[in-house]
């Protein structure tokens, strides 16, 4: 199923994102795909916020991953923008967490398509202007009822 939203602010990105936050559940893998600048991190910090995890989010650009929460639910967050193929994907810990206690944000994820498992969650972020972002979601039914 895909969802379509637009928001107009990043506080409206990060409403949304909570929103979705609220739907997911440790083992799922979340795959953005955007250009710099359209909102990914943004999206992320109201993610955290949706899965009640107080840590500040930050882009994880030159760390490549941060993890925000503990076992038995924790959020990691990927950042594969500099990964040029699925070989360079080992250097990265992306499998060194366990996904039944993770649930996987993954930024740049065109890097690495073909390494994401078949139930991954695919959410596109367009820069429309310099404020108003168009989020297409393609995941399943759980998130039919989220509204913006």
């Amino acid at each position: 199923m895909q969802f379509i939203w637009n928001t107009k602010s990043p506080e409206e990105t990060i409403a949304l994102a909570q929103k979705i936050g609220h739907c997911l559940h440790a083992g799922d893998v979340l795959a953005y795909f955007g250009d710099l600048g359209a909102g990914k991190t943004t999206f992320t910090r109201g993610l955290a916020m949706g899965l009640g995890l107080p840590d500040t989010v930050t882009s994880p650009t030159f760390n490549l991953v941060h993890v925000y929460g503990e076992p038995p639910l924790q959020l990691v967050h990927f950042d594969m923008y500099r990964i040029g193929s699925e070989e360079e994907l080992e250097t990265t810990g992306y499998f060194d967490y366990p996904p039944e206690e993770s649930i996987f944000a993954v930024e740049w994820s065109e890097n690495i398509v073909g390494a994401l498992p078949a139930h991954t969650i695919r959410l596109t972020i367009e820069r429309l202007d310099d404020t108003v972002r168009r989020l297409t979601l393609e995941g399943d039914d759980r998130f039919a009822d989220i509204g913006t």
